[in-house]
């Protein structure tokens, strides 16, 4: 059976609930909900699995912290088995708009410090991740403060559909690879 490990980064603990830093547990969250997912507190993380037109997919949320995200992806595969290529990771983005979605096949961790350790552990930047605009609507010297700042309700208003749309992004990378996925949903506005 083919196995899939999509990632959502973030960090754990209520005072990051709704950060832009935490999109990715926010997309993971709402692909669980709709699939009728339940995330277990296991090894490194938050973890659900699913079916997909019998593909087997692990969700997983790492509870150790964004900097250190690498090392709960790397147990995960291995654990799983699962290959390089069925890795994706859900990250958040400020280089992009808020709720804009890009998917790529690998690349530069662009100053994000949870794919800079995941391809520090994995020893590679050729891993697929989809990253989630969050803006950068802040002051010089201001990035952090954005980063671990909470929504409000006009950027949820405006990210919420794109969450879903996350959502069918993930489906599609499942079950027609990041190729078909990035011909079909990176053209969409």
């Amino acid at each position: 059976m083919d196995k899939f490990l999509i990632v959502g980064l973030g960090n754990v603990g209520d005072e990051y609930d709704r950060t832009r830093h935490n999109t990715g547990f926010m997309v993971l969250d709402a692909f669980a909900k709709a699939s009728n997912i339940v995330f277990e507190d296991k090894r490194y993380g938050f973890v659900g699995e699913t079916s997909i037109k019998g593909r087997k997919v692990f969700l997983l949320k790492p509870s150790t912290y964004m900097n250190l995200s690498g090392n709960a992806v790397r147990y995960w595969m291995n654990k799983e088995n699962v290959d390089l290529s069925r890795l994706l990771v859900v990250v958040d983005d400020l280089a992009l708009p808020l709720g804009a979605l890009r998917l790529k096949p690998g690349g530069s961790n662009a100053g994000h410090n949870g794919l800079g350790n995941i391809q520090s552990v994995l020893g590679t930047d050729r891993y697929c991740r989809l990253r989630v605009g969050i803006g950068n609507d802040f002051p010089r010297g201001m990035q952090i403060e954005w980063v671990l700042g909470k929504y409000d309700a006009d950027d949820l208003n405006i990210l919420e559909p794109k969450i879903e749309a996350a959502c069918e992004i993930i489906k599609s990378f499942v079950l027609c690879g990041v190729d078909i996925t990035m011909n079909t949903f990176n053209k969409k506005k």
